[in-house]
């Protein structure tokens, strides 16, 4: 069966293939085989640049542009035609190397650098450098951008309701009153410190040959500094230099950012599942888009589906992070395999999160504050007064004010007669009992404006 989105296995590759357009040429088959590409070339011309390598005819201008043109120009074809040596040589990395061999026999002088062709290096040199790229530009242009939008957006949602009193629920019960813009803004700045974490979190690479020592290197040029050149190189490809590594670079940085993206994407799933709460208790609706249908039986529906499918993806996308989390730093003696079979899936990850934050943003876009339904709920619950009631009480050496409270509040709903009724009989001074008797449920939100209005002033 030809494959097409509708064949795909994957549905990141099916059914949402058209939304992943920009993170494809990255996290691909394709996108691994461009940055293998492109290690091999950036080494190539480190060497060739180097005049005790090469004896003094080092590299001209014009040979490292038609070199650096290689990756400039490396397309889909490019790609195919590495995978179609690779079924020959059974053996992705060689096949690299034998494409590149290739292009400089036909370019004619610069076969005289073909020897320098993955010199000195073993496969996971350039496996490991190529995966560091991938991740730094699916992380840089693509995930962080999108984190990004959902904070903002989440940020602006949370100042246009700022002073919208709310009840807030703890196990689920009534209690102390906030604001719907300060219950946002509680959740965008969780989400904007692990952004940043996962925006700063270290990428290191290796290059320092089959297991870790530069054996090699020094058996062919032992008068060179090769763990300065390594760390020069692998610093000039944008990444941290680990020197210190058996034959594969140990993946710690990996799970490192990846449970900075872990505990992003489970802040999300709670605020997914806040929302969801919050519409289905009517605090919001969402705007009615124009053919779309919320149930096949029941036609008023409007379904939080945005979050439930963010949550969803941001679940699958967690479940592989924690397997890696869990795998990548395990290896048996100075390698073994098992890491290059995970490392695959990293793309999946990505798209699993990428696929979360666009629909955990449609939804955002979405919504619509009902503000007469949740001051309503409000209004209903002044029982909510009675921490600040016997809070007061305490003020005025009342000692047993919080029984006094519970014996009159718990488990009941009051009114403002009823409150007020209590308040009443209070021996508090006469402005303190004035103060208590002004206070409704949808004023005693203490600074939660205030704190707010510190984020934007």
């Amino acid at each position: 069966m030809e494959l097409r989105p509708l064949t795909a296995i994957s549905p990141l590759d099916g059914r949402y293939q058209s939304k992943l357009e920009t993170l494809r040429p990255i996290v691909s088959e394709y996108g691994l085989i461009y940055y293998r590409v492109y290690v091999e070339v950036r080494w190539l011309i480190m060497l060739s640049e180097n005049a005790q390598i090469v004896s003094g005819d080092i590299l001209s201008t014009e040979e490292k542009s038609w070199l650096e043109n290689i990756t400039e120009s490396f397309n889909v074809e490019d790609a195919q035609e590495i995978k179609n040596i690779e079924a020959t040589t059974n053996h992705d990395v060689k096949a690299v190397e034998y494409f590149l061999q290739q292009k400089l026999k036909a370019q004619g002088a610069l076969s005289r650098f073909i020897p320098l062709i993955h010199f000195g290096c073993t496969s996971e040199d350039i496996n490991n450098l190529a995966y560091a790229l991938m991740f730094k530009a699916a992380r840089d242009k693509i995930l962080l951008p999108a984190m990004q939008d959902v904070i903002n957006t989440m940020k602006g949602i949370a100042k246009d309701n700022a002073a919208v009193s709310m009840l807030a629920r703890t196990h689920g019960q009534p209690a102390s009153p906030t604001t719907l813009g300060k219950e946002l803004l509680n959740h965008a700045l969780r989400l904007s410190r692990q952004r940043n974490q996962f925006a700063q979190s270290e990428i290191l690479g290796k290059c320092n040959g089959a297991v870790g020592n530069f054996n090699a290197h020094v058996s062919a040029y032992p008068e060179l500094d090769w763990p300065r050149i390594s760390e020069k190189f692998v610093t000039g490809l944008g990444l941290v230099c680990n020197v210190y590594t058996t034959q594969i670079e140990p993946h710690d940085w990996v799970v490192e950012a990846l449970h900075s993206l872990m505990r992003f994407n489970t802040i999300l799933i709670d605020l997914n599942r806040d929302l969801w709460g919050y519409i289905s208790l009517n605090y919001f609706s969402q705007k009615k888009v124009e053919n779309e249908v919320g149930s096949s039986t029941m036609p008023h529906k409007v379904n939080p589906i945005d979050f439930e499918n963010s949550e969803g993806n941001l679940g699958i996308a967690n479940a592989i992070a924690e397997h890696f989390a869990n795998k990548l730093p395990i290896s048996r003696w100075q390698r073994d395999l098992s890491d290059s079979t995970v490392f695959r899936n990293l793309g999946s990850i990505f798209g699993y999160s990428q696929l979360a934050y666009q629909a955990a943003l449609k939804g955002l876009n979405k919504l619509i504050a009902n503000e007469d339904v949740i001051r309503n709920d409000l209004d209903q619950h002044w029982e909510v007064l009675a921490e600040a009631i016997q809070t007061v009480m305490r003020r005025y050496g009342i000692s047993d004010a919080y029984e006094q409270l519970k014996a009159y509040t718990r488990g009941e709903r009051l009114d403002a007669a009823r409150i007020n009724a209590f308040i009443d009989q209070l021996k508090i001074p006469d402005d303190a009992k004035a103060r208590l008797q002004a206070m409704t449920p949808q004023t005693y939100t203490g600074l939660a404006v205030d704190l707010l209005e510190k984020m934007y002033p």
